[in-house]
C-alpha cells in the first residue's frame, strides 16, 4: 500500500525533460468513467503543462480495460507517437472477472512494450474499491493520471538519449 504514504501528483517540474517536441497517444476505457474522465484530465494537463502540443496529443476511448492492449497497439501504429498511456480502472467484485481483467490488460501492455520501440504506460488502477479509485482519481493521493503522463515523458527522455 505503498501509495497510501505517496501523493501521485507530487512531482519538481522543474527536473522534467523537454516535451515539447512529445507526440502522446492515450487509450481510455469508458467503464468507471468517474474515475477514467479524472485520470484522462489528470494525463492531458500534465502533458501540456510540460510542453506537449494540445494538437499532439491523440485521445481514442474503449468499452473496457480489456480493450486498452488493442487499443493502445492501434494507435501506436497510426498516429506513431512517442509514447502511449493506457488508461483504465478495474475495481474488485464478488467475482473473479476482476483477476482476469487485471491479468489480461497488464500482460497485454507489458507485450506491447517488446514490440514497439516506445513506451506504453500503464495507467489502470486496480483496486479493492470505489474509494480507492477516487483517491487516486483526483483524491488525497492524487492523480495516476498525472503519473501516467510523467513516466511518459521521462520514459521518452530515455529513449531519446540511448539513440
Amino acid at each position: 500500500m505503498a501509495t497510501a504514504y505517496h501523493n501521485l501528483s507530487k512531482y519538481d517540474i522543474n527536473s522534467m525533460p523537454d516535451a515539447s517536441d512529445m507526440k502522446v497517444a492515450i487509450a481510455a476505457a469508458e467503464w468507471n468513467s468517474e474515475i477514467t474522465d479524472a485520470l484522462l484530465k489528470g494525463a492531458v494537463d500534465t502533458l501540456k503543462r510540460n510542453g506537449v502540443k494540445q494538437e499532439n496529443i491523440y485521445v481514442a476511448r474503449v468499452p473496457g480495460t480489456v480493450e486498452l492492449t488493442f487499443a493502445s497497439q492501434q494507435m501506436a501504429e497510426f498516429y506513431q507517437p512517442d509514447a502511449v498511456i493506457a488508461i483504465g480502472c478495474v475495481v474488485r467484485g464478488d467475482t473473479p472477472h476482476f483477476d482476469y481483467v487485471c491479468q489480461s490488460v497488464t500482460q497485454g501492455i507489458t507485450h506491447l512494450n517488446t514490440l514497439f520501440g516506445i513506451p506504453f504506460i500503464f495507467g489502470v488502477l486496480t483496486t479493492n474499491t470505489m474509494e480507492q479509485a477516487r483517491e487516486r482519481a483526483g483524491g488525497r493521493l492524487g492523480n495516476k493520471g498525472d503519473e501516467a503522463a510523467v513516466a511518459a515523458i521521462k520514459m521518452h527522455d530515455f529513449v531519446c538519449k540511448l539513440k
